[in-house]
């Protein structure tokens, strides 16, 4: 929570989708917990509905992937050392220390043995592109972690979930937005833990997505299947580390019995998204 608020603050000036923080108590005997306040910002999440405001509209499919992927543009056009927050990152080996550290706590989170799963890792490090000029990387840039503005399908009004935000590889953040993208067109890698507004008619498809992005960054995405890869890879560990929790009963919620075979399926899904690279 202290890390959100100090990123939250040295960000804010310099992209205001960022929410402003306000206050931030690192003093547990107050409520339990260190935490933080930030301004309240009103708008739509899209997660798996759309609201009337915008269903009504007959082309907002097309305006809210374009107007994702131009915010995402927008964050990583933010001169982090004309302002400073290069400092809030490492951006020398981002690649190779990101590969390191999930690998390492997808090690540490295992339950039974997925031999696929030492493939993609192996890949993975086997296959490191070199990294465009560093710039902001949220880390979980996705449809449901940005706000719109209350009936504007063009305008999003915030971005949220800054806890994984650092400097590094900005193409990063496009893998793992894409992750969570339509595979209408790929039926055979869909997954479960996908939203699906954007399989539905008239939202882009992936190679729009990609492209869109190439247009207006400027940058070079001609590695582009390497981040998906490490997208899939990183969401893999994540439902992992939930599922480990399940398994030795330090969480009881049954939403995540069936973590260990969304687990599998992602890794089968990375395995075959590196197959087609190759």
């Amino acid at each position: 929570m202290a890390r959100e608020y100090r990123l939250l603050n040295a960000v804010h000036p310099h992209f205001p989708e960022a929410p402003e923080p306000l206050l931030v108590c690192e003093d547990p005997s107050v409520v339990g917990a260190v935490f933080f306040i930030m301004e309240r910002r009103h708008g739509v999440i899209l997660r798996d509905k759309v609201p009337e405001e915008f269903a009504r509209i007959p082309n907002y499919p097309q305006r809210v992937s374009e107007a994702l992927i131009a915010c995402l543009v927008r964050l990583h056009a933010v001169d982090v050392a004309a302002t400073g927050l290069i400092a809030l990152g490492k951006p020398e080996g981002f690649l190779e220390r990101q590969v390191e550290g999930w690998s390492e706590r997808w090690r540490r989170a295992q339950v039974d043995a997925v031999p696929d799963m030492d493939r993609v890792i192996g890949w993975l490090e086997q296959r490191l592109p070199t990294s465009p000029a560093p710039t902001l990387v949220h880390n979980d840039y996705k449809l449901d972690n940005v706000m719109f503005r209350t009936g504007s399908p063009d305008d999003i009004e915030a971005v949220l979930d800054w806890e994984m935000a650092t400097v590094g590889d900005p193409l990063a953040d496009v893998g793992l937005a894409l992750c969570y993208w339509t595979w209408a067109t790929a039926p055979q890698l869909q997954n479960r833990t996908t939203p699906t507004l954007s399989g539905q008619p008239g939202w882009y498809t992936r190679d729009q997505f990609v492209d869109l992005y190439a247009k207006r960054s400027g940058r070079d995405v001609a590695n582009i299947g390497y981040y998906e890869v490490l997208g899939v890879f990183k969401l893999a560990v994540i439902l992992q580390q939930i599922y480990f929790r399940f398994h030795r009963g330090q969480t009881s919620d049954s939403r995540f019995r069936d973590f260990g075979d969304r687990v599998r399926g992602l890794v089968s899904m990375a395995v075959s998204l590196a197959e087609q690279q190759s």
